[in-house]
């Protein structure tokens, strides 16, 4: 009978036990908590619905189940090793479109932005994302020559692979989306080639130091130069107006002369003659002898002629010179 008593309480307490496990098991089940930069899937008979409110959740145990999401932006290599930094060939060598081979290293950052898209839209969605990025990228290294890609056209190649890839993820629409993608390196794949471009990128700096040299000298004498030429228009302009002035007062002289001509031909010719020959021999004086021949005799009295004071009369020590109208 006291066994029967012991053998109730002990299935009592186990059951009591039991129940009190179960009862915690659901507790723990029933309860969930999201953190920042996290979202949650529940599924409820298999149907997903997303959760992105961050704090203490509720859930109906055996029936609903969690699958938590990080949306942090996170990242990814193509064409080397991110914990090695060795290069992966298979991923990193391209042919440029001038038929060059080069190595270019990429970076890739990304985030999820469906959970619901990015957990059942496809088995493995950043899988996904870099084939997608790999081929965007081949496709874009080969419209370039080999000298863009290494030196000038990085940021154009760059922006170009993203709207690329931004496009394939709008069609594909696994739930990820592309933060950025940036070149980390691109160099030639051997060590003869890069030397070569080494060389071709110094002397492109070396002719822009020369071009920059060349406009500071340019700046620096074009103002001196353009004083210079002001200087000499304005000297220009002033004899061209002595010169004008100088010929309009002497055609007004001769205009004025000429009227004067017309009036008195034969006065008008002998004075000017006068006047001619008073400007050819300042310091000669003349005698003018008109004479019924019709000739006329300059006698310069003081170098050709002397006087003799006590007699009066005048002596011709030279000869004479004569002057036939």
């Amino acid at each position: 009978m006291n066994q029967n008593l012991t053998t109730k309480k002990v299935m009592r307490f186990v059951l009591l036990g039991v129940i009190a496990v179960v009862l915690l098991v659901l507790a723990l089940n029933s309860f969930y908590t999201i953190k920042e930069q996290e979202q949650v899937v529940v599924t409820t008979f298999g149907t997903p619905q997303r959760v992105s409110e961050s704090g203490l959740h509720f859930k109906i145990p055996f029936i609903q189940k969690v699958e938590k999401v990080d949306t942090t932006i996170k990242g990814f290599s193509i064409g080397y090793n991110e914990v090695t930094g060795e290069t992966i060939t298979d991923e990193s060598l391209m042919i440029t479109s001038d038929f060059n081979f080069v190595n270019v290293d990429f970076y890739v950052e990304y985030k999820v932005s469906d959970p619901v898209k990015a957990l059942y839209a496809s088995d493995e969605p950043v899988v996904i994302l870099k084939n997608i990025a790999l081929s965007c990228i081949r496709s874009q290294i080969g419209l370039y020559d080999v000298d863009s890609v290494i030196t000038t056209g990085k940021n154009e190649i760059q922006g170009n692979i993203k709207d690329r890839i931004l496009e394939q993820l709008e069609i594909n629409d696994i739930g990820i989306q592309l933060i950025n993608i940036t070149i980390q390196d691109a160099e030639p794949p051997t060590t003869e080639v890069m030397e070569a471009f080494k060389a071709v990128e110094t002397a492109k700096q070396d002719a822009e130091t020369a071009v920059n040299n060349a406009n500071k000298y340019r700046n620096e004498k074009l103002p001196a130069a353009e004083a210079q030429v002001d200087q000499i228009q304005k000297e220009a302009d002033a004899q061209k107006e002595s010169r004008i002035n100088e010929a309009n007062g002497q055609a007004s002289r001769f205009n004025a002369l000429y009227e004067e001509y017309i009036k008195y031909p034969l006065i008008t010719k002998q004075r000017m003659f006068y006047e001619s020959m008073e400007e050819i021999l300042p310091d000669l004086t003349v005698i003018i002898d008109n004479t019924e021949s019709g000739i006329q005799k300059i006698l310069p009295l003081d170098s050709f002629v002397n006087y003799d004071t006590e007699s009066g009369t005048v002596s011709q020590s030279s000869g004479e010179v004569t002057n036939n109208e």
